[in-house]
């Protein structure tokens, strides 16, 4: 049986022998290493694996990061995230190292193993129903993200993957509107949206996003009123772009292609100032609203990096896998949008 240890060996990042912190690529690499990284510490908690027999430590050690501490949920004393600090050795300094991260905060995704798939499965629930930051896991990652930007200013880099990818998007937005703009770096992050992104027929799907602005865009008015008071709270997200990593055939995080790229199309046509109020509102959370019950969808976003990984994937697992985001060989389309 081959260990974790061992398929670092054989699927890990071995290309990176030297770390350019100025090159993106190797920036995603690292930090979605880092969140395989945490995966791979709650596997050994639950195999029982310490010490010597501890695959975790390859994931970070090779780049030269320190685990200063493990994020455990209280409900099920599962390792959902990591922290980790840059400990560059003297012999290998270089220019680049400027741009490397002092801290990097990880948080991992669902696992489909018995001793966490429960508690795992009810947070994904609590995520689609906008109420993932009232939990407990939540409220101890946010803490540890106020605790390292006190430590560390705002060189900390928040990176997740899946589940972990809706935490770091909950603390990135939280740390931003209070002025401090975080990297971040999120890896198949969920969008609650129907899957347009399937429709092969262009014609029919950019229909579909354009009768569904106006009708999101109507309701945002006759809920809200014209003083949306809710694009103020978008508004002062605008500066922070988080790094989004996404793949077509992963139906969970993919619509987020459709989502930029039609917001574009919508200015091309003159209907920007529809779109400038469908974007920031989701038909669920307008009737939520109207119920006098305010929610705020965690998944849509001012500003992003966009990155396509144009690859072709043989199944869904491997579309929304972690692993695919270090190989050298991806075919990537890097967009980036900016909310005015």
């Amino acid at each position: 049986m081959v260990s974790e240890r061992d398929l670092f060996k054989v699927s890990g990042p071995l290309h990176l022998t030297s770390v350019n912190w100025n090159c993106p690529h190797h920036q995603r690499s690292i930090a979605a290493t880092l969140v395989q990284g945490a995966y791979v510490l709650e596997r050994d908690r639950q195999q029982n694996r310490h010490g010597p027999e501890a695959c975790a430590p390859a994931w970070w050690e090779n780049f030269h990061f320190e685990l200063i501490r493990k994020l455990v949920d209280v409900d099920d004393f599962s390792i959902f995230g990591a922290i980790y600090e840059f400990k560059s050795p003297s012999s290998i300094q270089n220019s680049s190292n400027g741009n490397a991260p002092k801290f990097v905060i990880a948080f991992r995704g669902t696992i489909t193993k018995q001793e966490s798939l429960s508690q795992d499965l009810k947070l994904d629930f609590l995520f689609l129903k906008n109420g993932l930051d009232r939990t407990p896991r939540f409220e101890i990652a946010m803490q540890a993200v106020r605790n390292l930007v006190s430590a560390g200013g705002q060189n900390v880099w928040l990176a997740g993957h899946s589940l972990g990818s809706a935490i770091a998007t909950l603390a990135g937005k939280n740390m931003a509107k209070t002025g401090i703009n975080l990297r971040t770096f999120l890896f198949n992050p969920p969008f609650v949206s129907a899957p347009l992104e399937r429709i092969k027929d262009k014609k029919v799907k950019q229909g579909i996003r354009i009768a569904s602005s106006f009708i999101t865009a109507g309701l945002a008015v006759a809920v809200r009123g014209h003083n949306n008071r809710s694009e103020g709270s978008f508004a002062m997200l605008a500066s922070w772009v988080p790094n989004l990593f996404v793949n077509p055939a992963d139906h969970i995080c993919s619509e987020y292609i459709g989502y930029f790229e039609h917001r574009k199309k919508m200015e091309e046509i003159g209907a920007g100032h529809i779109e400038k109020l469908a974007t920031q509102n989701s038909v669920k959370d307008l009737f939520l609203s109207a119920l006098g019950k305010e929610s705020e969808p965690l998944h849509l976003l001012p500003s992003a990096r966009l990155t396509v990984n144009l690859s072709p994937s043989s199944d869904f697992k491997q579309a929304h896998g972690i692993h695919q985001w270090w190989r050298p060989d991806l075919n990537l389309q890097c967009k980036e949008y900016i909310y005015n």
